[in-house]
């Protein structure tokens, strides 16, 4: 059963239509890329799944996007607050609050009133361990999150994501901002959530989807032209659109 699945999905910004029928369906505990060129829809399809267009003045969406059977489309405010907590979000750039590594990682927890105060040590510690990075600050909770590395930064956006026990994490662009080196141990950090958590990033770099993801969707001009298997996207794609951009002849 999917865990994410959408029907007939269409979205304007005022009379733009940024998404156009778009069908898939994100199996649990799997990472899904989504690849296409720069303004095919790719981040307003991510920002869909915890309904963050909704900020944006003059967006409109018709379909279906379910969650564990559920239409998030559908519901008031209060249901949009636990579906955000259900499904968490890493940017582009780290943007972690000008808050110390502690109260970074608390910060979701004590929004939503998911845990006791004499709990917050022992989640700081699962989180930052989750992402490798609990050796590393375990002295130094205190001290202001944005000293760390901009690898740092990232490792514990996500940890600050993961913090609220979300089932869903979605990633836009999460290494754009970061040097090879640092890329590969967010790729392979990827790699250890997938076995707790359904990942979607969304991503320009084709390689990066090839090495990380289990499925992988290409998006053209708001359309989902194509959506399967990793390594049969790359290598027997069935739309001679994915042909063309795999291999460089587009985009």
């Amino acid at each position: 059963m999917a865990k994410i699945l959408t029907k007939n999905l269409n979205l304007w910004y005022g009379t733009f239509q940024a998404l156009i029928n778009v069908n898939m369906a994100v199996q649990e505990k799997r990472i899904t890329a989504i690849i296409g060129p720069s303004g095919c829809g790719k981040s307003t399809l991510l920002r869909v799944f915890n309904r963050m267009n909704d900020l944006i003045e003059g967006v409109r969406t018709k379909g279906k996007v379910e969650i564990d059977n559920q239409n998030i489309l559908e519901g008031d405010f209060s249901e949009l607050v636990q579906l955000r907590k259900k499904v968490g979000m890493v940017f582009q750039r780290p943007n972690p609050f000008p808050l110390s590594i502690y109260e970074n990682i608390i910060f979701g927890l004590k929004v939503h009133h998911l845990a006791k105060k004499e709990e917050f040590d022992r989640i700081v510690e699962r989180a930052l361990e989750s992402v490798l990075l609990w050796d590393d600050l375990k002295d130094k909770l205190h001290s202001n999150a944005l000293r760390l590395s901009l690898e740092q930064r990232q490792r514990l956006c996500i940890a600050r994501a993961i913090a609220v026990a979300p089932d869903i994490v979605l990633m836009d662009e999460p290494c754009s901002a970061l040097d090879p080196q640092s890329t590969a141990r967010i790729e392979e950090l990827m790699r250890e959530l997938k076995k707790d958590y359904t990942i979607i990033i969304v991503t320009h770099n084709m390689q990066q989807a090839a090495r990380v993801s289990d499925d992988t969707g290409f998006m053209l001009l708001g359309e989902l032209v194509e959506f399967d298997n990793t390594d049969k996207i790359f290598t027997r794609p069935q739309d001679k659109r994915t042909e063309d951009y795999i291999t460089g002849r587009y985009g």
